[in-house]
């Protein structure tokens, strides 16, 4: 392999919650008067959480958030943590087919309950502990800030400059691409829309796959 070791984003690089996660609010904002699709949705709001996340869907509206807006995602985060989500067509394959001693990190923003409860149902949290991150709880600045994969780096023990990072986000490529790493983009879930990864490559990332197999043979 090219690198000394490898960060994963989590959401829409190992899991399909970006599509989902988006699905539910078009869904509701769409219920209460609102309409917008899935793919305005994920063109909005992909890769966001936090006060970031929601001051876009304020933004987007052009006012507060409905009263009921928190509770209905709160519901829907308690749902998919009771079922899970699908993983990523082909991720679940590849992170078994590392080499064991190889340095690998999840640098996420969503918490580290969600990350690891997650990770239990695609059965691979044992293939990162305890290199799980989490952008609300090792670092003051989230994404697109470097802090959080810099955060993961130093905790593998491996120069930023030899590592590569799975990101498929707008956001999340941003960061990456400051941290100094050699950044993929990844155009694999089921919110990448045509053109995603040609917008990664311009926001800076190195390399663009549209599955895991050309991950593989990028980091070959």
């Amino acid at each position: 392999m090219r690198f000394s070791g490898l960060i994963f984003d989590f959401d829409g690089v190992l899991l399909e919650s970006e599509y989902v996660g988006n699905k539910q609010i078009a869904d509701y904002l769409t219920a209460i008067g609102h309409p917008i699709s899935v793919e305005e949705a994920l063109a909005e709001f992909m890769g966001l959480s936090g006060p970031t996340f929601t001051d876009a869907i304020e933004r987007w509206l052009g006012q507060s958030l409905p009263s009921g807006f928190h509770a209905a995602r709160e519901e829907e985060d308690a749902r998919v943590l009771r079922e899970g989500i699908a993983a990523v067509a082909g991720a679940v394959e590849f992170v078994e087919s590392l080499a064991p001693d190889l340095p690998r990190a999840i640098a996420s923003s969503s918490s580290l309950d969600w990350i690891r409860a997650h990770l239990d149902h695609l059965g691979i949290r044992g293939c990162f502990e305890p290199h799980i991150y989490s952008g609300k709880v090792h670092v003051s600045r989230g994404k697109p800030a470097p802090d959080l994969y810099l955060h993961a780096a130093a905790a593998l023990g491996v120069r930023i400059e030899r590592i590569a990072i799975i990101e498929d986000s707008p956001v999340g490529v941003a960061g990456a691409v400051a941290s100094g790493a050699f950044v993929i983009g990844l155009a694999a879930g089921s919110h990448c829309s045509s053109g995603h990864a040609e917008r990664l490559l311009k926001l800076g990332a190195q390399a663009s796959a549209k599955s895991f197999e050309e991950v593989a043979a990028i980091l070959a």
